[in-house]
Order: structure tokens, then sequence, then C-alpha cells
């Protein structure tokens, strides 16, 4: 059963107090659009879950009506980052999305908010780890791919920059140094899109290799009860000898199924090799043509390397920050890791084409 904290009697209907009871039922209303949203665009178990938590926000906000009663004034506007999400929802609805809302559930303030019950601040925990299961489901579908994109984009960045900037350094000039982050960019992209697809291919071969074979299966009712020899395989797949006998005896008696054994969700997981080299090659490409993009327009000397550096690292924080919406880590945090990462390699490599490089005539 719920407990109700109990709040200061003299604050329970000042201004302040009224003001933010309504920002919390506009709030749990507009999260509950959210979910009856996404769950629209979800069928089968997916959808039954985000209908749930839609009605679990839909209690929430009768906690709020209660309490405001006669107060409860006209509808408000949810916050403007569950507006947000309600667009995104209703537009999109993808991993994207649910790893917004992960977050989003994670900074609710009912824990230290007196006005609101225990239950409600544990609701919205629960809350985090449910959208938090739903977007790994979505998070292991296209992690091969997004980890071959996000590798892609930020090599393409980081790589094809300090080419352009150690060629600068080292006194080359603007059409060479044109010259040499369009082959930067083209033989990147090849190299990356080829690489990519042999490292996918090949793991997904070697997980094939250990794939049970389903025709083995075909054999087990005639295997010697006495010699068991099933247990075997268990024990191969890591039980130990007790439970392997066990279990090979209780599938022998017809007491218990052979479980089906796949790779599937491994191998949805690494992506395919296909999909994998064209994300990566396409991504690579759009990295890379960014530190040239100034060249291209006419701009020369340090003026255009300064645009080089600051389009760069406006697409470093931009990749950062994507990478951390949809890990649920601090996307500030990611998008300012991924740009040191970035500026360093370009620093390194400027240095060094300063040392060691020549003026050419």
């Amino acid at each position: 059963m719920s407990t109700q904290r109990t709040s200061t009697p003299g604050a329970a209907r000042s201004g302040r107090t009224l003001r933010r009871w309504r920002q919390y039922l506009a709030d749990e209303r507009a999260e509950a659009a959210v979910y009856r949203d996404l769950a629209s665009r979800r069928s089968g178990e997916e959808r039954e879950i985000l209908l749930a938590l839609a009605d679990a926000e839909g209690r929430h906000a009768a906690h709020w009506e209660d309490l405001l009663g006669v107060d409860v004034g006209l509808p408000r506007r949810g916050d403007a980052r569950t507006r947000v999400l309600a667009f995104l929802a209703r537009h999109f609805g993808s991993v994207f999305v649910l790893a917004l809302v992960q977050r989003a559930e994670a900074r609710s303030p009912y824990a230290d908010d007196a006005d609101a019950t225990e239950a409600m601040a544990a609701d919205e925990r629960i809350h985090g780890e449910v959208v938090r299961g739903l977007a790994t489901r979505g998070r292991a579908r296209l992690s091969g791919t997004f980890r071959a994109a996000v590798f892609g984009a930020n090599d393409g960045l980081v790589s094809n920059l300090s080419l352009v900037l150690g060629i600068s350094a080292g006194g080359a000039g603007n059409r060479t140094v044109l010259l040499a982050g369009v082959a930067g960019l083209l033989a990147g992209a090849l190299s990356m899109g080829a690489g990519e697809y042999v490292s996918v291919r090949s793991q997904r071969e070697l997980l094939e290799a250990s794939t049970p074979d389903p025709e083995a299966r075909s054999a087990v009712g005639q295997l010697d009860v006495d010699a068991n020899e099933l247990a075997l395989v268990y024990r191969a797949r890591g039980m130990d000898a007790a439970a392997a006998e066990a279990h090979a005896g209780e599938v022998l008696s017809g007491l218990a199924p052979e479980p089906p054994e796949d790779l599937d969700d491994e191998h949805e997981a690494v992506g395919t090799g296909l999909g994998a080299a064209t994300s990566s090659f396409l991504f690579f490409a759009s990295g890379a043509v960014v530190p040239v993009l100034p060249f291209l327009f006419g701009l020369t000397g340090a003026t255009a390397l300064v645009v080089a550096c600051v389009l760069v690292g406006l697409a470093l924080l931009g990749t950062g920050a994507v990478v951390g919406l949809l890990s649920g880590g601090p996307p500030l945090r990611r998008a300012l890791r991924q740009l040191g990462i970035g500026c360093a390699a370009a620093a390194i490599t400027y240095g060094l084409g300063t040392v060691f490089g020549t003026t050419t005539a």
C-alpha cells in the first residue's frame, strides 16, 4: 500500500506549491501521452508495456489532481523537455526517443518531494528500468551498424583534419591540401568500408561455427540411456558434471525438452557485413568531407584551418552527444570526450607537420 508523505500544512496551499503541483500534473499528462504515442508505433508485448507505463503516469496525474482539487486551474503544457519528447515520439518513435525517455525518468524529482508518495518515487525508478529494457532491444538491433557509423564518422573527422593540418603545417599550398584531403576521404572511406565488411563477416562466421547443429537433436532419441553421452554436450557448454548428468537424464526421459539454442541475438547485435560496410563508408566520407569544406569554398591559409577546426569540433560534439543519448549516458560528457580526443590527435599531427615539414617552392 502506498504511503503519502506529509508536507507542512501552512505551505500546502501557497502559490509556489500550487504552481509546482500544476507543473507536475502537466508533466505527468504529457509523459502519459509520450508513452501512448510510442505504443501506437509498436505491437505485441512492447505495445502492452508502453500502455501500462502510460496508465501508471495517469495514476500519478490523478494524485496531483486530488491534491489540487478546486485549484487545478486550466490545463498547462508540460515542460520543454517533455514537449520535445512528445514531438519525437509522435514523429519518430525510435530507440533514440526511448533513450531520451530513459534519461527523463532518471531525473524524477519525486524522491525529494514531500508531496509525492514513496510509491510514486519508486514507480519512476522502475519506469526507468522498464524503458532501459525496451531501449536495449532497439540498441541490440542497431548496435552493429551504429558502431560502424560512429566509428566511421569520428575516424573521418579526426583523420582527415589531422591530415589537412599536418600537410598545411608542413608548408603545402592550398591546392595540395585540398587534393590530399579529397584523397584521404576516398582512401579512408574505401578502407573503412572494406575493413568493416571483412570484420563483421568474420565475426558472424565465427559465431555461426559455434552455433549448435540443429541436426544433432534428431539423434537424441536414439542415444543409449545408460551411457548418457548427451551429458557430455552440456558439460562442453559449461555445466558441471552433476548438473549435466541430471539435465541430460531429464531430456532423455522426456521430462525436460532440449532447449532451442541459437545465436540469433548475437548475430543481430553484430549486424551484417554489407550494412556495416555501407554505414562505415558513408559516415567516414561524411566526416572526412568536413575539414575539406573550407578549401572547397575558396578559403585559404590560417582562415581555412581555423574554420576547419571549428566545423570538426562542432561535428565531434554532435556525434559525442548522440552516442551519450543512445547509450543512456550524459550527452555533454560524451561530447566533450569526443572533442578532447579529436583535438589531441589534430594537435599532435599539426605539431609533427611543423617539426618535419618543408616549405614547397
